[in-house]
């Protein structure tokens, strides 16, 4: 059996405690670190690693297959899974030496992120002076490096880049503020700089990653390190929202299985045609938004392996379809939510958890559906789709 094969069994298989300890990983508002090394003992973490520091260079869909599954057993668990596990990706694209630094002497070593540009970035001799205060770290108790997003001042008004800056934990400090209604088992905390010095080569440029470019590729040259940021990147967000969303529809099935209307004369829900009716199209809503993205992934995975250049179309559409997936999540999560009746408002009760992670979710930036329809749009008017590179 091929390593990421023996990694999705692995991952299956795990599925169990996950599902089990999902309100404990709430009520802790972080991963243990016993699930963590859980999760890492499959070779999850592995899977969108390069191969020269032991890494299996999978197949995304590979990837974001076991994300989903993690996110309908655990949806804090999936969304850490996935934002974690993406980082090892962009690593590759930064030069050796910043491999090196990180996964030189631990190849398990982990990354967690901020990319809002909210800190502030001084060009100096040999590299950056970075300061300020970054939110929404996921998973950043169990992490050792950060990557961080900042914008690098230019002349004027306009900036002169936008980069990723990976910073090790002696260079910060993480602030415990994720006191959330959803993904509160996320542990997605502060993290603090106060004056950190970063070499220029630990830094990556956004531009040149939408131009499926990165200094990394002279080590790392298979088609996985091609795929455009604005591609792999938003996935990591929809992917365990749809996970969210198809954990809540097995949760609901089994509810409505045993669930008695009262106040229907005693009428079983399961027999009730107009539930069967939502729960078919929550079925279809989550079903169409997995098959789409995975349809796209594979085109994308397709060209890059050919050698063969992106067509922007193409990775317009794929954005298109990653912010509809999460409506379409979303859609299904809230349908089968009103379907539920008033026992799954408990906070005993699976049901409410993934409705609260969903829409959690739901409000990442990457979501923002009129911006990135806009983009797509633009695109097939000829207009200027620029900002859908990033």
């Amino acid at each position: 059996m091929e390593g990421a094969e023996l990694v999705t069994r692995g991952v299956r298989e795990l599925l169990p405690v996950l599902r089990d300890r999902a309100q404990e990983t709430e009520d802790r508002r972080t991963l243990s670190s016993e699930h963590l090394k859980s999760l890492a003992s499959t070779g999850f973490f592995r899977l969108l690693q390069p191969a020269w520091c032991g890494g299996l260079e999978a197949d995304p869909v590979t990837f974001f297959g076991c994300v989903r599954d993690i996110a309908a057993a655990c949806g804090s668990t999936g969304w850490v899974a996935s934002v974690i596990g993406v980082h090892n990706w962009q690593l590759a694209l930064f030069p050796e030496q910043a491999q090196q630094d990180v996964w030189g002497a631990d190849p398990g070593t982990l990354m967690s992120s901020s990319y809002a540009p909210t800190g502030t970035i001084q060009e100096v001799d040999g590299g950056f002076r970075v300061r300020g205060r970054w939110s929404f770290s996921s998973g950043c108790d169990h992490a050792t490096w950060v990557l961080l997003g900042g914008i690098v001042p230019g002349e004027g008004d306009a900036p002169a880049d936008f980069r990723t800056f990976l910073l090790p934990a002696a260079d910060y400090t993480i602030e415990d503020v994720w006191h959330t209604i959803g993904l509160r088992g996320t542990g997605s905390n502060d993290i603090v700089v106060s004056d950190a010095f970063v070499p220029a080569y630990r830094s990556l440029s956004f531009g040149d990653t939408a131009r499926c470019l990165g200094p990394g590729q002279e080590l790392n040259p298979g088609p996985l390190y091609r795929i455009p940021y604005g591609s792999i990147f938003p996935y990591t967000i929809t992917t365990p929202i749809i996970g969210m969303a198809t954990g809540m529809y097995d949760a609901h099935v089994t509810h409505m299985r045993e669930r008695v209307r009262a106040a229907y004369a005693g009428v079983r829900a399961a027999e009730d045609p107009y539930s069967q009716v939502r729960v078919a199209r929550a079925a279809a809503d989550v079903d169409a938004a997995w098959l789409t993205l995975t349809a796209d992934m594979n085109e994308l995975m397709a060209l890059a392996t050919a050698g063969d250049k992106l067509p922007m179309r193409l990775r317009l559409r794929a954005r298109r379809n990653q912010v509809r997936g999460t409506e379409l999540a979303i859609q299904a999560v809230d349908r089968l939510f009103e379907n539920s009746g008033g026992r799954a408002i408990y906070t005993s009760h699976p049901i409410q958890r993934f409705w609260r992670d969903a829409h959690a979710g739901r409000v990442h930036a990457i979501n923002d559906p009129e911006r990135a329809l806009s983009m797509y749009g633009c695109g097939e008017f000829g207009l200027s789709v620029a900002d859908a590179m990033v």
